[in-house]
């Protein structure tokens, strides 16, 4: 018998609707496998991070190359929050270069790799939403809302890298970048929102993806930040000696981090709706 059909959970949810709703979102999360679902976006995150910023970097190369100036805008704005890269760019801003078949690898292997991502994003939400594997998306609509999803946050990411670039060459007051920060973190909240109403083959509502997108748009945001932290607590502690492999597990714990508050805040919005009809029987009756 699962914990949550328990005489004393059942009181619990009855007398609270905010328990109901978190043991709700836990059980889902038990039922759908998201815990597995999470690693699996996680893992193929994790594959195409790095030949995306390769790419990234080539193309920013290409167009900075005759501005040192903006590079190091760049450089202390948002690419300083990237683990790893971010530490090695502050080191030597000038490595923004572009190489054409550095361009052609990291896209071909960030495309490969982040498309199998959406994908299992997608497969995720669907499990979420109690969606039958015979009603899911077919192959070329996958892959067609992979591309899209690989397209809109990309398109998110390089406006948020521009936008800090503009803030450090303006030279704007402390207040001016607490804005900018409050700016990004509506931008996440935006494009997980679109995620999730996108990459499903249910047909959420935006009432219906709202919690969890402003969920996981401040633990992204967070994450964000905290990123580089967590990579260096974690090889500091490794010693030199391991040092590589531990660069490498910090960046899937962070990863994981990211998955885990991406799924579990769609497990959020599904258990809100999946208790909506009782709300509206309560009332009537």
């Amino acid at each position: 018998m699962s914990w949550t059909t328990s005489d004393r959970v059942i009181a619990l949810r009855e007398r609270s609707p905010v328990i109901d709703i978190a043991v709700e979102t836990l059980d889902g999360w038990r039922r759908h496998l998201s815990s597995r679902n999470a690693s699996v976006l996680a893992f193929w995150s994790f594959l195409s991070i790095f030949p995306a910023l390769l790419a990234a970097t080539t193309i920013l190369g290409f167009v900075l190359q005759n501005n040192e100036q903006l590079q190091q805008d760049i450089v202390d704005g948002a690419m300083a929050e990237i683990p790893v890269l971010g530490d090695r760019l502050a080191e030597d801003p000038t490595s923004l270069s572009g190489n054409i078949w550095a361009l052609v690898i990291g896209l071909g292997g960030a495309l490969w790799s982040a498309t199998r991502a959406f994908v299992g994003l997608q497969s995720s939400l669907d499990d979420t939403w109690e969606i039958h594997i015979d009603e899911r998306s077919k192959l070329p609509a996958q892959r067609g809302k992979a591309l899209a999803g690989i397209v809109l946050l990309g398109g998110a990411q390089v406006v948020s890298i521009t936008l800090t670039a503009l803030v450090n060459r303006a030279g704007l007051p402390d207040a001016g970048r607490v804005l900018l920060t409050v700016g990004a973190v509506a931008i996440n909240i935006a494009v997980i929102a679109v995620l999730y109403r996108l990459m499903t083959s249910a047909s959420p509502t935006w009432r219906d993806v709202a919690p969890g997108a402003v969920i996981a748009g401040i633990a992204y945001s967070l994450l964000q930040y905290a990123g580089t932290w967590i990579v260096e607590s974690i090889s500091d502690n490794a010693g030199e000696t391991y040092g590589t492999f531990a660069i490498v597990l910090g960046i899937v714990t962070w990863l994981g981090f990211v998955a885990i508050a991406t799924i579990m805040s769609a497990e959020l919005n599904a258990a809100i709706v999946r208790r909506r009809p009782t709300e509206q029987q309560t009332i009537a009756d």
